[in-house]
């Protein structure tokens, strides 16, 4: 299996050409989640159905189980003060590792009823935490607990982690997935992967516009498609790139949506991030495996000189 597939010349300046797909560990069920948390430099992410989350260390390559029976964690991400940030589908709440290591729920319902199942999320500059909610978690007991949605639908909602606020801001979505602010954060991508529930839907990211007051969404529609698999999570680069999975490959797609480049991989893709000191270390969660490539590009955010993504 080749290692890239250049579709744009413009994917051919963010790869190194003889840095290959490395397979760092399999044994999950399903891999999902991974968050990097430069100050150990390990990555945490999720094996859902076995309800633990996983530890690779980047300094030794060893992986080991961070912590188990956590309620069948999804999304991660990290917060301004490095606290871990995740997405419980057995809770079905947002909730915070804080530094005495205690799990604490931020958010776990809207207008008095009960998240679905929160599936990804992301901490803006003003530390506000934004998060998709379908319905993955409460449709069986594989990846959380079988029940009803209390709710009626699936939405994205913004929370304010000081006050415990949480409102809607986008409706129209039928299983929002992923999501991931522009580089300036002006804009807020989230991915439809309601193909799982409506036979049709395309399997798209939706662009959203904030609002002046930068608490709501102002829909401007899909940005791109997928015609592999559906697009579960995915990340910018800062050259405002979007790297998204897929269901045979990492896509790389220019900022304008434009699909530029593959990166084939074995196993059915679910999510990813970047890694790494200087955050070019693309970090794969696929099925049961964990894979890393490095690349010709950093994340989003990332500011040379200073060893740091913040």
């Amino acid at each position: 299996m080749s290692s890239y597939e250049i579709l744009d010349d413009r994917f051919a300046s963010l790869i190194i050409g003889h840095a290959r797909l490395e397979h760092l560990w399999s044994g999950a069920r399903w891999s999902e989640g991974p968050v990097y948390v430069p100050s150990a430099r390990h990555l945490i992410w999720s094996d859902i159905p076995n309800d633990r989350l996983l530890r690779f260390n980047e300094d030794n390559g060893e992986v080991s189980v961070f912590e188990a029976k956590v309620g069948f964690h999804n999304g991660h991400a990290l917060d301004h003060q490095g606290r871990l940030i995740a997405c419980e589908h057995g809770r079905r709440c947002i909730s915070r590792l804080d530094h005495d290591g205690r799990w604490r729920v931020l958010a776990d319902r809207i207008d008095g009823k009960r998240f679905n199942s929160p599936n990804d999320v992301v901490v803006r500059s003003d530390s506000s935490i934004w998060f998709t909610d379908p319905t993955y978690g409460i449709d069986s007991a594989y990846e959380g607990f079988h029940a009803a949605s209390e709710i009626g639908g699936s939405h994205v909602y913004r929370c304010d982690p000081s006050t415990g606020a949480v409102n809607t801001v986008a409706t129209d979505r039928i299983q929002p997935n992923g999501l991931a602010f522009s580089a300036d954060e002006t804009m807020l991508y989230v991915s439809e992967t309601g193909a799982t529930h409506v036979k049709g839907t395309p399997a798209a990211i939706h662009a959203y516009r904030l609002t002046d007051d930068s608490a709501s969404l102002r829909p401007m529609g899909p940005l791109l498609t997928c015609t592999v698999g559906l697009i579960d999570g995915f990340r910018l680069d800062r050259r405002g790139n979007i790297w998204t999975s897929s269901a045979d490959a990492v896509l790389c797609h220019a900022p304008d949506g434009t699909l530029i480049g593959r990166i084939p991989v074995p196993e059915l893709v679910g999510n990813l991030c970047f890694g790494g000191p200087s955050l070019n270390r693309l970090y794969i969660t696929a099925q049961t495996s964990l894979y890393a490539v490095y690349l010709n590009t950093h994340a989003a955010g990332f500011a040379f000189g200073d060893g740091c993504g913040a």
